[in-house]
C-alpha cells in the first residue's frame, strides 16, 4: 500500500470520538451499537467486575486473523487504531473488498475493561493478563483462549504499548513502534511460524521507516510460555507483537496511533494478498533491540548529579495526568531525554528552597532563584 494512500484513509477515516490516553468500555460502547458495526458484534464473556468483553467480526475470508487490544488496561493507543482500521474496512474503499473477501477478522477491542477503567496494567484481580497463558487463572485469559481455541486464528496480532523509556538499540532515537515475533521454545529457534510473523513485521518496518526513519525497535524474544504470545507462536500460529510507543511530544499518542493503522492496514492487506512463506525474514533481523535509554527530562549541569525525572500517568476523575517524578539522580550521561534542562552549574531546589530527593513528585524545580515548569505543555 502506497504511503499516501495511507495518510488518506486515515485522515478520512480517523474516529473522532475516541482521543486521548482514557479510553475504556464506555467509550467504544456507541459505535459498538453504531447500526453499521453492531451486526458483527458479539458478546464473548464477562471480566472479574462483570463488564462485557466484546468481539468484532468482519469479513468471509480463509485467512483468519485474530487480534486483541487493551490486554493492559493502560494501552489504550492500539484501540484507538482499531477503530480507525474499522471505520476503513466497513467503508466503500476499494483496499476494503480484498481484506474481507480474503480475511476474516476477529478483534477483540478491549480484553481487560476492568484495568482499562481503572487505567491499569493489571485486571480487577491485581493479574496481569499477559503473564496468564498456561494457568488461565482470570476470567478475561479464559475468554481469549477459547475465541482462540473456537476460531483457530492463521494469524495473531497482540496489540499492546509500551513506556516513553524505550530507545532504538543505544541509539537517540525513541522507540516509537516496536515489534516482536515471540519465540516458541527455549532456544529461541527461528521456526516457520516465526519466520512468518518476522517477514510481516519486515512489511510493516519497511513502510514505517519512510515516516519514522531509525524509530522502530524489536524486543528481547527471550522465551517465556505464561505470555500469550509466546503460548500462541508455539502452537504454531505466527503471532505478531505490535507496541505503541513515544513520538516527540506526543504524550496523547495521536501521531503513534496514526502509525499503528498504518501497521495494522498494511500487516492485513499483506496477508490478504500473499501466501506467506516466510522466506523473506531476514530484514526482521536487522531492526535493532530496544533499550531502556530514555528519561521523559533530564537536568543537566547542575551543581551535582544529572536529575532523571519520568512522568507517572494517573487517572484523576475522567482523564489521565502526568505527573512529573524523580526518578533518578545520578550521573546520566549514557541516557538521553525527551526534553533537557541545563542547570548552568546551579543547585536544582524545589519550589521551596528545600534539596530534592528521589520519588518526590515535583511540578516545578527551582534553579537559580527561577522556577522551571517540569509539567507537559497541554496536549
Amino acid at each position: 500500500m502506497q504511503a499516501d494512500l495511507l495518510k488518506s484513509l486515515f485522515k478520512i477515516h480517523k474516529e473522532s470520538s475516541l482521543s486521548g490516553r482514557y479510553i475504556h468500555a464506555a467509550s467504544i460502547l456507541d459505535l459498538l451499537k453504531n447500526s453499521k458495526l453492531k451486526s458483527y458484534v458479539n458478546s464473548i464473556g464477562k471480566s472479574v467486575d462483570n463488564e462485557t468483553i466484546f468481539s468484532i467480526t468482519l469479513g468471509t475470508g480463509s485467512k483468519k486473523i485474530l487480534m486483541w487490544s487493551q490486554m493492559h488496561g493502560n494501552e489504550s493507543t492500539t484501540t484507538k487504531a482499531i477503530f480507525d482500521m474499522i471505520n476503513v474496512i466497513i467503508s466503500t474503499e476499494s483496499v476494503s473488498k480484498s481484506i474481507l473477501e480474503n480475511c476474516t477478522l476477529k478483534i477483540i477491542p478491549i480484553l481487560n475493561p476492568d484495568g482499562a477503567k481503572a487505567y491499569t496494567r493489571l485486571n480487577a484481580n491485581n493479574i496481569d493478563l499477559n503473564r496468564d497463558a498456561q494457568d488461565l487463572s482470570q476470567p478475561e485469559s479464559k475468554v481469549l483462549k477459547q475465541v482462540f481455541d473456537s476460531f483457530k486464528p492463521n494469524y495473531c496480532f497482540n496489540l499492546h504499548g509500551q513506556r516513553t523509556i524505550f530507545s532504538v538499540g543505544d541509539s537517540n532515537y525513541p522507540a516509537t513502534v516496536s515489534f516482536l515475533a515471540p519465540a516458541q521454545d527455549e532456544k529461541c529457534t527461528i521456526t516457520d511460524s516465526r519466520k512468518i510473523a518476522m517477514e510481516i513485521i519486515s512489511v510493516m518496518n519497511t513502510h514505517l521507516q519512510q515516516h519514522i526513519p531509525n524509530q522502530i525497535g524489536i524486543y528481547d524474544d527471550a522465551f517465556n510460555l505464561n505470555c500469550v504470545g509466546d503460548t500462541f507462536q508455539s502452537l504454531n500460529v505466527p503471532t505478531v507483537l505490535f507496541e505503541a510507543g513515544h513520538f516527540a511530544n506526543d504524550y496523547n499518542r495521536e501521531k503513534t496511533r496514526e502509525l499503528m493503522f498504518h501497521s495494522l492496514l498494511i500487516a492485513i492487506h499483506f496477508i490478504s494478498g500473499n501466501n506467506i512463506t516466510g522466506n523473506k525474514y531476514d530484514t526482521y533481523l536487522k531492526i535493532p533491540e530496544n533499550q531502556k535509554l530514555f528519561y521523559d527530562i533530564i537536568i543537566r549541569n547542575t551543581s551535582g548529579s544529572d536529575i532523571g525525572i519520568q512522568y507517572v500517568e494517573r487517572l484523576i476523575g475522567k482523564s489521565i495526568h502526568f505527573i512529573p517524578k524523580i526518578e533518578k539522580i545520578s550521573d546520566l550521561s549514557s541516557y538521553f531525554a525527551h526534553r533537557e534542562i541545563n542547570a548552568r552549574g546551579h543547585k536544582v531546589l524545589t519550589p521551596n528552597g528545600t534539596p530534592i530527593s528521589e520519588g518526590n513528585e515535583n511540578d516545578f524545580v527551582s534553579i537559580n532563584n527561577e522556577n522551571f515548569s517540569l509539567k507537559l505543555k497541554k496536549i
